[in-house]
């Protein structure tokens, strides 16, 4: 199956279920596979919003921020992403975001 005809089955199945996260998150991957860096950006973005407790968010976000040399979004995303981590005690992506952040601020 092609990237596009995922695209469009993902925004399919959207319709739907329109507050699904997961499918919210994976219609963003698919728009970054595709190219359209904005689209899954503000994709991500309004999910922070929709469903803020959804954790892969912060670093996909962090990461589109990141290759766009937007380091200071990044970071931000990144810290979001570990204060809920330390929220929901999870360790795996606590380290992570951890590991993202000191990578930024060693660039700095």
């Amino acid at each position: 199956m092609s990237n596009s005809s995922r695209l469009h089955q993902l925004q399919e199945m959207l319709k739907a279920e329109p507050t699904d996260a997961f499918l919210n998150y994976a219609l963003a991957v698919e728009f970054e596979k595709e190219g359209q860096i904005d689209d899954a950006t503000v994709h991500l973005q309004n999910m922070i919003k929709s469903h803020p407790e959804y954790l892969p968010i912060y670093y996909k976000l962090g990461k589109l921020f990141e290759n766009q040399q937007q380091f200071n979004e990044a970071k931000k995303s990144y810290l979001m992403g570990k204060d809920l981590a330390v929220k929901q005690n999870n360790k795996k992506t606590l380290n992570e975001l951890e590991e993202a952040i000191w990578l930024i601020e060693d660039e700095e």
